[in-house]
């Protein structure tokens, strides 16, 4: 079953433009319910390279690779509480409408409640730790994702394992601070997506030039990238996505409590 060519988008207005996210307040946006098409959108066809996708993984020492799994699983209940309310109505596009999902990212798998539970759904759970593998399968089960239709992949993001054209769905949160190039990545998301295909993003941004916010983002990135397993505080991730050359973007921003220096927040929909 293919992703259907309508989408529920929750704004006012839709609109498709190079780079102009809403900001949203901390309670998810009550605008009125429009309907987006994919179809109508014109379709580009990039001459990708058709090698077979292989990049080395940097090899970590297990113990970190251990910690930070164990970190992540264990830390993570404040933000996810706070934007479950974003997240509810992102996913709620792939409900009935992807049969194939990657999840590029997956750490620990606190997104698979929100579309795992769909019947004959096949996830494909991506990540560079090996760590997170135990911790992801256990979040598939329970939501009720057999295992049998949960397969994770040790892999980055630019050098997805897997065919062109073969999911319906990618899935990534908080991911594209921690590539090593934005761009490539983004052109494999596009590579393995059907035409017609979605993908569902949330990532953290770099503040507004001039701010105090800015100002620690600076002064802290080059200790948040040692630490914090290569994630980068100022980053224009909202901008690269919508520059990436899908059909169109839809995109909104929000600032969580929680999140403290990694603010604001990027969240939306692409279509391929």
């Amino acid at each position: 079953m293919a992703v259907k060519s309508s989408l529920v988008f929750f704004s006012s207005t839709p609109k498709i433009t190079p780079y102009s996210p809403r900001w949203s307040k901390l309670k998810p946006p009550r605008g009125k319910i429009t309907t987006f098409s994919c179809s109508d959108l014109r379709y580009d066809d990039d001459d990708d390279d058709d090698d077979k996708r292989k990049a080395p993984i940097k090899r970590s020492h297990d113990w970190y690779e251990e910690f930070q799994a164990s970190f992540l699983d264990k830390f993570k209940d404040s933000y996810e509480a706070e934007i479950a309310d974003y997240k509810s109505q992102l996913f709620s596009n792939l409900k009935g409408k992807a049969q194939k999902v990657l999840e590029i990212g997956i750490g620990t798998g606190p997104n698979l409640k929100y579309y795992a539970g769909e019947a004959d759904v096949q996830v494909f759970g991506m990540d560079p730790n090996r760590k997170m593998e135990k911790y992801a399968q256990a979040a598939a089960e329970a939501t009720g994702l057999p295992l049998t239709n949960f397969e994770f992949l040790h892999a980055v993001g630019e050098a997805i394992p897997l065919g062109d054209a073969s999911v319906d769905a990618v899935v990534g949160t908080l991911v594209l601070c921690s590539v090593k190039d934005v761009d490539m990545a983004l052109k494999e998301v596009k590579r393995v997506l059907r035409p017609g295909g979605i993908y569902l993003f949330v990532e953290h941004v770099a503040a507004k030039d001039g701010t105090v916010l800015r100002f620690i983002q600076n002064v802290l990135d080059p200790l948040q990238q040692t630490v914090a397993d290569g994630c980068h505080l100022t980053r224009e991730t909202g901008m690269k996505i919508s520059e990436a050359g899908f059909s169109g973007v839809e995109l909104n921003k929000v600032f969580l409590s929680n999140a403290f220096y990694v603010n604001p927040q990027v969240y939306g929909i692409a279509c391929k």
